[in-house]
């Protein structure tokens, strides 16, 4: 299963949120897409002022959000 963090160029709250999940996903073997919204129009529109937004098996978790929080949404991910 993939773990898909949606960033843009420069956001330094991406990067914070990418320390936060990175270590819970790899903990669980799990594969950490981070996706660009600035290279699809559709994502660009959809998240443009909601980056970072985590999304695991198809539920989202927008910003702000601590390491329990993540680690209970990959738990109930399976």
């Amino acid at each position: 299963m993939a773990v898909t963090l949606y960033t843009g160029p420069g956001c330094h709250l991406c990067e914070q949120a990418e320390a936060i999940v990175a270590p819970l996903a790899a903990a669980r073997g799990l594969v950490l897409v981070k996706t660009d919204i600035s290279t699809d129009p559709a994502l660009y529109q959809r998240y443009r002022y909601t980056i970072p937004v985590l999304e695991v098996a198809g539920e989202e978790k927008g910003w702000p959000f601590t390491a329990g929080q993540v680690a209970r949404l990959l738990e109930r991910a399976g």
